[in-house]
């Protein structure tokens, strides 16, 4: 009860929050006067964001550069002066907050200008040239007193949540294996009574930092004599008597409860790829192997809105890397009851 009103009053407060800001911000109050430092490409870029979202309560006064005559300007902001004349334009307009927007191959310009904004008691922030590499949402890490910049959020890279998920993996998966022991025996019989060979089907896959490991399944096609890359047809004839059902209802993957405990797997995350399948999809398909930033899962988010199988494998890895970046309780809770409905939907 605490999880469910405290998510719903939470959201509830940003909504009236973000639009009381909205109403104010947009009638003049409550404004942040800034000062962009740098008229060129990203500074261009910045004062555009800042006007798209003029809820966020700045609003650039100007800007400075070298390169620019004084009076023109640079989508919709005047340039005011050059760098030189920042001293002076401090002294002579409001300003609550001044961001540099330099390359930083002109570091001596930088730091001069952070020493006189300093000395003159405005607050600075750079943006980093660099930004516009970075592949997802970044954030600042520290090692000891370095600042390093994390390219990409993910997480659960935070031990925190990584136990939370840990622990409720083992949870749910040993209460699982007491409760579907019976369907485990069963398909076990029928599996070595309808086909010669193992009970079991293990396939070498890619998981977690691109570690290999053997996952588990109940055997539903016939015994190969050597893996075919190819992916699995409807009405494939390598599937035995038994095989059709229990991939139609997902019993298969079962076994995979065992990976899970193990620690090679959890309950819900990106679906892992043999390895032959990996190497040939990181060099056609951009930000492939991010999935594997995370343990792969039984089911996943991709899996709930329909990408398994013989599909899309583009819009696959489109909904695995917002499962890694967006990662929550809820978001797992979410892709567990969806996946029982499949998993019924599927079975009758």
């Amino acid at each position: 009860m605490f999880a469910v009103f405290s998510t719903l009053f939470m959201s509830i407060e940003r909504i009236i929050v973000k639009n009381s800001l909205m109403y104010v911000r947009g009638r003049g109050y409550n404004v942040q006067y800034i000062l962009v430092i740098g008229a060129g490409e990203l500074g261009e870029s910045f004062a555009r964001k800042i006007k798209q979202n003029f809820y966020l309560g700045y609003e650039i006064i100007g800007f400075l550069d070298d390169n620019i005559e004084k009076g023109q300007k640079v989508d919709g902001s005047k340039i005011i002066g050059n760098i030189g004349d920042l001293e002076q334009i401090i002294l002579t307009k409001t300003i609550d907050l001044a961001v540099i927007t330099i390359s930083a191959r002109h570091y001596q310009v930088i730091e001069n200008t952070v020493n006189t904004l300093e000395k003159c008691g405005v607050k600075a922030e750079i943006v980093p040239d660099f930004y516009r590499y970075f592949p997802a949402k970044p954030y600042i890490d520290m090692i000891d007193d370095i600042p390093v910049i994390n390219i990409r959020y993910v997480p659960l890279d935070d031990n925190l949540n990584k136990i939370l998920k840990r622990i409720s993996d083992i949870v749910l998966v040993t209460i699982g294996i007491i409760i579907i022991s019976p369907i485990l025996i069963v398909t076990a019989i029928l599996v070595k009574l309808t086909s010669p060979g193992p009970i079991i089907f293990k396939q070498k896959r890619v998981g977690c930092n691109r570690k290999e490991f053997n996952m588990y399944k109940f055997r539903s096609m016939k015994v190969q004599e050597e893996e075919q890359f190819k992916w699995t047809q409807k009405d494939d004839p390598r599937k035995t008597r038994i095989g059709s059902f229990i991939r139609k209802t997902n019993i298969d993957e079962l076994p995979q409860f065992f990976n899970i405990l193990k620690g090679d797997m959890s309950l819900i995350g990106p679906r892992p790829e043999r390895p032959f399948f990996v190497d040939k999809f990181r060099d056609e398909i951009p930000k492939y192997m991010v999935k594997h930033h995370v343990r792969p899962g039984m089911t996943g988010y991709a899996q709930i809105n329909g990408y398994r199988g013989d599909t899309s494998i583009n819009k696959r890895i489109e909904y695995d890397i917002y499962y890694v970046e967006n990662w929550n309780l809820f978001l797992d809770v979410k892709i567990f009851f969806l996946t029982f409905r499949s998993f019924f939907k599927n079975a009758y």
